[in-house]
């Protein structure tokens, strides 16, 4: 294989490690020949993973914290600088979601939304990055089309991910001259467990394959090759994209 397509001795940090979107882009970045620091809140889980990925022979790592708090940020940049002395790849993929309407949130799922869908990311970002400029290393956020558009996804979710995409082209551009790119994947409708409710519900199933012209929902992986790619030496000159990974819907017209 090329060498512009292969990420052998890189270092990857990714957030939501064991689920989902996160799961499946520790899996791809291992195969692809990365270290993997991977994160989740549930401690047996990223301890049952880490387990398995190095019985496989892969380097791996991992940490159970909640990265919407500012101790558990600081705990995971210490944790990195104790393992690592640069970084290649962080992929802030950490995120969650409560769908109800504006006027029934309270104050603390806001607060919650918040702090778990954006502050991570920013956080995160801002204390890593004398790692990834050592490393001219690179950002992938995981965003959503709820953040192009509007979507049954709740305004707080939907307002998280619109600001994760335009973090992202600020960075590309204020952090392009320290080597560092920052690019985002918007997924559509995944089948995760974050999407299983709705996906259940064959009303919502319909209207979902109804707005999407390849009319089926995406898997994770189709997102973390994406991550992937973002991730490789052959995708150096891109940076400040949202790339949607979406069967069409961002762009599907009438």
């Amino acid at each position: 294989m090329l060498p512009h397509w292969q990420l052998a001795g890189k270092r990857a940090l990714v957030t939501g490690g064991t689920k989902g979107i996160g799961r499946a882009t520790v899996q791809i970045l291992l195969k692809m020949g990365a270290e993997v620091m991977l994160v989740a809140r549930n401690a047996s889980e990223v301890n049952q993973h880490v387990a398995d990925y190095q019985s496989q022979g892969f380097q791996v790592s991992g940490l159970a914290l909640d990265l919407g708090s500012a101790s558990a940020i600081q705990q995971l940049t210490q944790a990195v600088a104790e393992q690592w002395e640069n970084l290649d790849i962080l992929v802030n993929n950490v995120g969650t979601n409560i769908r109800k309407p504006t006027i029934a949130y309270s104050n603390d799922e806001y607060d919650y939304l918040i702090n778990t869908n954006l502050r991570s990311a920013f956080s995160l970002s801002q204390a890593l990055f004398p790692y990834l400029k050592a490393a001219k290393g690179c950002i992938v956020n995981v965003t959503s089309v709820a953040g192009l558009t509007s979507l049954r996804s709740g305004s707080i979710y939907g307002m998280t991910k619109a600001a994760l995409n335009q973090l992202t082209r600020n960075l590309a551009c204020e952090w392009a001259a320290d080597g560092i790119r920052v690019n985002a994947v918007a997924p559509w409708y995944i089948e995760t467990p974050l999407t299983e409710t709705v996906l259940s519900n064959p009303d919502a199933l319909a209207d979902i394959l109804g707005r999407t012209p390849m009319k089926r929902v995406g898997q994770p992986e189709e997102v973390a090759n994406a991550i992937a790619f973002l991730c490789l030496p052959a995708a150096s000159y891109i940076t400040g994209h949202i790339m949607a990974v979406d069967g069409g819907f961002a762009i599907y017209g009438f």
